[in-house]
């Protein structure tokens, strides 16, 4: 390798180290963000959900700049085919993550407007059980992205069918609510609303993983992806962002 190709690759790899800070920050912030909103819903704390919405401004401003640094680094170092496939991917992962972002946000939304309804015991703790999961597998799947762990990464998809099987469960629960007691149903179908937005941030989460594995070994996972949502044909209601 000629000194003026060392020094291009060294170039390349502090600038992707930078831009690998900015996800981790980004990464952190939504990690917090999914555990605020989840307990700001079952204490009913509003200003912790306002914490949430204002710290997703962040996480915003965040996507974008590592999107801009990434089409400034594709655009001065010209990357190789697998450095520009690292580069890809640092995108889509902030892309993810983005929308992680989102979604805690609704979830926060939601917690303004609960706090003046019937409460339905056990259903928020559930809730914040199933959101943990899902913030466990997002720290896994940007694990598995650092240390280039295939195996790490795939723990991360079976994961996703357990946060599925808890939504199917919380669906059957709010179903049951609402049959029994018609007072139940406008709370239930926020509640639905909630557990379909972590059930999506669990989807998120399996998309960073996939991509750490075709990252890494250079094709997108063969076998299908664990599904075990089979609520679709029947929901409460439509997503809303």
């Amino acid at each position: 390798m000629t000194t003026d190709h060392k020094h291009i690759a060294s170039a390349f790899d502090r600038d992707l180290e930078a831009i690998q800070a900015l996800i981790m920050k980004m990464g952190g912030l939504v990690e917090a963000n999914i555990t605020d909103a989840a307990m700001a819903l079952e204490e009913r704390d509003v200003e912790l959900a306002e914490k949430v919405r204002a710290a997703d401004k962040v996480i915003d401003k965040l996507e974008e700049e590592v999107n801009e640094e990434a089409a400034r680094l594709i655009a001065l170092r010209a990357p190789a085919a697998s450095d520009l496939r690292t580069v890809l991917t640092v995108m889509k992962i902030s892309s993810n993550l983005e929308r992680c972002g989102d979604y805690a946000k609704n979830l926060a939304k939601r917690t303004g407007v609960l706090v003046n309804l019937h409460q339905i015991e056990g259903t928020s703790a559930s809730i914040r059980r199933m959101a943990r999961e899902v913030e466990e597998m997002l720290k896994l799947a940007l694990d598995a992205y650092i240390q280039r762990d295939v195996d790490m990464a795939n723990e991360v998809r079976h994961r996703d069918l357990d946060v599925d099987q808890m939504y199917n469960a919380l669906f059957r629960e709010f179903l049951t609510y609402m049959m029994e007691d018609p007072r139940n149903i406008t709370t239930c179908m926020h509640l639905h609303f909630i557990a379909k937005n972590i059930e999506r941030m669990g989807d998120h989460a399996t998309s960073i993983a996939e991509q750490v594995i075709y990252l890494t070994t250079g094709q997108m996972p063969e076998d299908a992806r664990p599904k075990g949502d089979m609520t679709s044909q029947n929901d409460l209601g439509a997503e809303i962002l």
